[in-house]
Parts: C-alpha cells; structure tokens; sequence
C-alpha cells in the first residue's frame, strides 16, 4: 500500500525539481525528473526514455530565453500502488526575440519511485490556453476528462497550438 503522505511529499519534491530544471533549462535535470522508460506526450508528441527527453527538452526549451512555470497544487490518487496525480501549470515565456506568451493547462501524471525518488513514470498535458498574458488570446477546446481521477486514454493524443 503507497504512503499517500509520504508519496504527496516526494511528488511536491519532483515538481520543484521539474520547475527548477525548467528555469535553469538543464536537459539532464529535466530528464532525471522522469523514470528511465518515463512518457512525456506533448504537442502532439511522444518522447520515451532519458535520452529522448533530455532531446526534446533542449529543442522545446531552446526555444525560449526563459521560462517561468508556477505549479498549481497536485490532485493525488493512489490505488492498487499506481499514483496518479493532475496538476495546472501556468507557464510565462520569454522568447529569444523579446516576445512573451502565457501557456495555461493542466498535467495528468503516473508517479513512480526510483531509485530512492519520486519521478514521473508518464505525462500527459492538456493544453487550454497561449498567448498574452493578459489573456485576450484564443483557448483551446480539447476534452474535459472529468472529474479526477478521471484521466486520458493512454492513446489519447495531445494538442498542437495553432499559430
């Protein structure tokens, strides 16, 4: 049986782990935040495993200056030793031509310890929104998955922004 306490702490330990990766843009720190066969899909992406993720951080994150990312509390539910968690995650980017965007939406999480941490056995995002921060731009319709700890479909893709 999962230590749900135990569990919710080491989870919360991950994702300052995963913001502070993100702030710094360090792909290896990134990569360490998910298990050795972890799942990130995102933007229509799947990556698997360390060294596709520490990849696809450089080029995603590469992208910008400087990210900002401010992590909503995480929903947990831990059952038959499998803990799922969602979170949002409001990002605020800095472009490497002075433009700025605000990125809303929501993570769907598997957790799993590791080597004596907690790290992210999948991802899913759920993006709702991009663009000015003051939020005039255009959200996004994708699926409402209900209530946690309803969660996506394992084949269920993720979304692309429309530029």
């Amino acid at each position: 049986m999962t230590d749900l306490i135990a569990a919710d702490f080491g989870i919360r330990q991950l994702h300052a782990r995963f913001v502070d990766a993100v702030w710094r843009q360090d792909a290896e720190q990134f990569a360490a935040c998910w298990t050795r066969e972890g799942l990130w899909k995102i933007a229509g992406m799947e990556v698997r495993g360390r060294a596709s993720l520490v990849e696809a951080c450089e080029k995603l994150l590469g992208r910008c200056r400087r990210i900002h990312l401010l992590v909503g509390p995480a929903q947990l539910h831990a059952e038959d030793g499998d803990v799922l968690g969602r979170l949002n995650i409001t990002e605020f980017a800095t472009m490497h031509d002075g433009s700025t965007a605000m990125t809303i939406g929501w993570y769907h999480d598997r957790y799993a310890e590791e080597d004596g941490l907690w790290r992210f056995a999948s991802r899913h995002w759920s993006f709702k929104y991009r663009g000015a921060p003051d939020l005039t731009g255009a959200w996004i319709d994708t699926p409402d998955y209900g209530a946690f700890p309803a969660f996506p479909a394992a084949d269920e893709p993720t979304f692309v922004r429309k530029a």
